[in-house]
């Protein structure tokens, strides 16, 4: 990595010190602020970094998912990174996030090293989406401080938060995203981006209201390769809900490279108040 690599605020803020075998320590800024605690995105991509500078670690993610257990202040936090199970060609592993004695996030992740095989891929990237260059930036001045950190440029589906707009019969959207300022594109950044969508209900209500993701799972569809080809440019990202339902919602959501290629999907259950 280079050395303007480690002062882009991504990687400061998804930093850790290794204090002993399995053990980490760190704490987030406050560039990632949310609604409650630090944006899942980034608290993701630490657990995550943990593993990918882990000297045990056996390929690259393919999968992780994420519990947030309960709310993160602005203090210390200590990460335990174990492999509980290596194979020949996959590893699992065990993450959990700890503040003041209690467990505030547990994940587990799925490393492996990928082989060469038949390749294909039953959807492909939408075709009737404007360049990201043709698409007004958000204007994050009245969102919370971790949407500063994105170039959001939002085709359909977008969220006021003046609170004009009125009620929508759906809460999918499309956008295009990447880090602010610009950062090559590898799996912690990924991770991060993958939970970049403001909640569903905001979409649907246009209002803003208590809430936070239970659960998130991202697969990834790429190798470490394929995200160096993508560099720098924009990810298109689509995501959509199936349905709210007594203070619980999903969201599934797809992230397509510059290329066409598929790089992840995603999937989250969100707790809403309202």
């Amino acid at each position: 990595m280079t050395e303007q690599a480690y002062s882009h605020v991504f990687d400061q803020s998804i930093a850790l010190e290794r204090t002993g075998d399995d053990r980490w320590q760190g704490r987030f800024p406050p560039a990632y602020a949310n609604m409650v605690g630090p944006f899942g995105g980034v608290i993701a991509a630490t657990l995550l970094n943990g593993v990918l500078n882990h000297p045990d670690r056996l390929g690259d993610p393919v999968s992780m998912t994420v519990n947030f257990a309960g709310p993160i202040a602005d203090d210390h936090f200590d990460v335990v990174t174990r492999p509980c199970r290596t194979n020949r060609s996959t590893q699992h592993w065990m993450i959990e996030l700890t503040q003041g004695g209690e467990t505030a996030v547990t994940a587990t992740v799925l490393t492996g090293v990928r082989r060469d095989s038949w390749e294909g891929s039953d959807v492909g990237m939408p075709d009737d989406v404007p360049p990201f260059d043709q698409v007004e930036p958000f204007d994050a001045g009245l969102s919370l401080p971790w949407v500063a950190n994105y170039d959001l440029r939002i085709i359909d589906g977008g969220f006021d938060p003046t609170g004009k707009t009125p009620e929508q019969p759906h809460g999918a959207s499309r956008l295009w995203v990447r880090d602010k300022p610009a950062r090559p594109l590898d799996f912690a950044s990924l991770m991060a981006i993958s939970d970049c969508f403001f909640p569903r209900i905001f979409i649907r209500r246009q209002e803003r209201m208590p809430a936070g993701t239970v659960s998130l799972t991202t697969y990834f569809h790429a190798d470490g390769e394929t995200l160096a080809q993508q560099g720098e440019q924009p990810i298109l990202a689509e995501a959509r809900a199936q349905r709210y339902f007594k203070s619980y919602f999903d969201q599934s959501a797809e992230l397509w490279g510059a290329n066409g290629q598929l790089l992840a999907t995603t999937h989250q259950i969100v707790y809403y108040k309202g």
